[in-house]
């Protein structure tokens, strides 16, 4: 099973570019805080996590306005065939309601 979901704040967004089969592909950093249990103790969370959307979710991420909170579902992959360093590959975009900037 290799199933992400995460809420944060867009932090970054590049341009829309399209791959040479003309799919759309938007890259982003999201900005994650939360508290979380880890073995009966609480522990803050902080960190800023690289990811990646193709097609219609890539539109819907490329239309948001960084800093709107959002709620992404996806799952992990290597960067590249030459690289280790994981991305979140976004298959699913909700836009959180109740934030100052959404």
């Amino acid at each position: 099973m290799n199933r992400v979901e995460l809420t944060g704040i867009l932090i970054e967004r590049k341009v829309l570019r399209f791959t040479p089969a003309t799919v759309p592909v938007t890259e982003c950093v999201i900005g994650h805080q939360s508290e979380q249990v880890e073995a009966g103790n609480p522990r803050r969370v902080e960190c800023e996590i690289q990811a990646i959307a193709l097609g219609e979710t890539a539109r819907w991420l490329q239309a948001a306005t960084p800093g709107v909170k959002v709620h992404l579902t996806g799952f992990l992959a290597c960067k590249s065939r030459h690289s280790k360093q994981l991305r979140l590959h976004v298959t699913m975009i909700e836009f959180v309601e109740g934030n100052q900037n959404g």
